[in-house]
């Protein structure tokens, strides 16, 4: 080939015209979500270890029937099947680990149908969904089983230095019977944040190990799928907070265990960060996370509920439209220089 013509062939593929976007990745959303699912698995392993029978049967019914729903929802809507990308599997399992143990497996399954089908699928599929569809199915569950839903297991405190046993969680003891209740309880502040870190303590299967929990979060944070401004600004948040507001009085509270405590760290990494929930700028994304603590923390000390990470983060997903509005991309080649 002459040189004239190479130089031409150059020219001509410089200019060639196609459908964006024009950077690809060998990533894929399947792929995503299953290292999702991995990070997770060992909280919902030792969970599963702590637990008991009951914890795995309502991973699996939970894991089960969301990828049912999503199967029959689109085998019956004519639409493509991408019930096993793993992003349902995610749903049911997140939505199982954010519950009593004890939850009967029917009631399970009713809270992963309602996930898939009316937060997901009705709303347009994976994608389209403004809420997180497992805290959807746990709202639900919560206002139509309420005392199912915060019914516990009874154990003793793994540390062996605690006589009385309860089926109340942390937090439960800590806003009925107040901090020196929680302490004598766990039998020392050293023990209670002990059981916290490690997860032998009471509440949901996701309320287990803050240290797997933190491991599987930065996990996703290495991998890219996750930004680390948004779980570490919602974790400060409610630990700031809660040591100026603590029930004792200004400056007094105990954020150590505020933050280790109920479904923070769930909710932090593995639902705040939802790619599909959450703003799309990091300047939107930070609001959103300064919301969702603030919010936990006024429901945790001021609100009828014990814990309150899951409303919390239902009602940022509801304002990120508005966030979104004002917290806009910049637009590519804007503010340059003035002609």
């Amino acid at each position: 080939m002459s040189e004239e013509a190479v130089k031409q062939e150059t020219a001509s593929s410089l200019f060639t015209v196609s459908v964006s976007p024009h950077i690809r990745d060998d990533e894929t959303i399947s792929h995503i979500m299953w290292q999702v699912n991995a990070a997770l698995l060992p909280a919902a392993l030792f969970a599963i270890w702590w637990f008991g029978v009951p914890a795995l049967i309502n991973m699996l019914v939970g894991v089960v029937f969301a990828v049912l729903g999503e199967y029959l929802w689109q085998k019956g809507m004519h639409q493509p099947i991408t019930a096993f990308d793993g992003s349902a599997c995610i749903t049911g399992l997140l939505l199982a680990m954010s519950m009593s143990p004890v939850l009967p497996p029917y009631m399970v399954a009713i809270g992963s149908l309602l996930a898939i089908v009316v937060a997901k699928q009705s709303m347009g599929g994976l994608g389209f969904n403004i809420f997180n569809p497992a805290h959807i199915g746990r709202a639900a569950l919560m206002v139509s089983w309420p005392v199912a839903m915060t019914t516990w297991t009874k154990m003793a405190d793994a540390s062996g230095g605690v006589d009385a046993m309860t089926s109340a969680t942390p937090l439960n003891i800590l806003k009925m019977q107040g901090y020196d209740a929680l302490i004598a309880t766990f039998g020392s502040q050293s023990d209670l944040y002990w059981n916290l870190f490690i997860g032998t303590r009471n509440g949901s299967l996701g309320e287990t190990s803050t240290l797997l929990l933190l491991l599987g979060g930065l996990y996703l944070i290495w991998k890219g799928y996750v930004n680390w401004q948004v779980p570490v600004t919602m974790i400060a948040t409610v630990a700031i907070l809660t040591w100026i507001f603590g029930p004792a009085g200004l400056f007094t509270g105990d954020p150590v265990f505020h933050v280790m405590a109920g479904g923070l760290m769930l909710g932090a990494f593995f639902m705040a960060t939802d790619m599909v929930t959450i703003p799309m700028t990091i300047k939107g994304q930070l609001i959103f996370a300064v919301g969702a603590g603030a919010l936990t923390v006024l429901i945790r000390l001021v609100g009828g509920y014990p814990e309150g990470v899951c409303y919390s983060l239902l009602l940022m997903n509801a304002v990120t439209p508005l966030i979104d509005r004002f917290c806009k991309p910049r637009i590519f080649g804007a503010g340059g220089a003035k002609s």
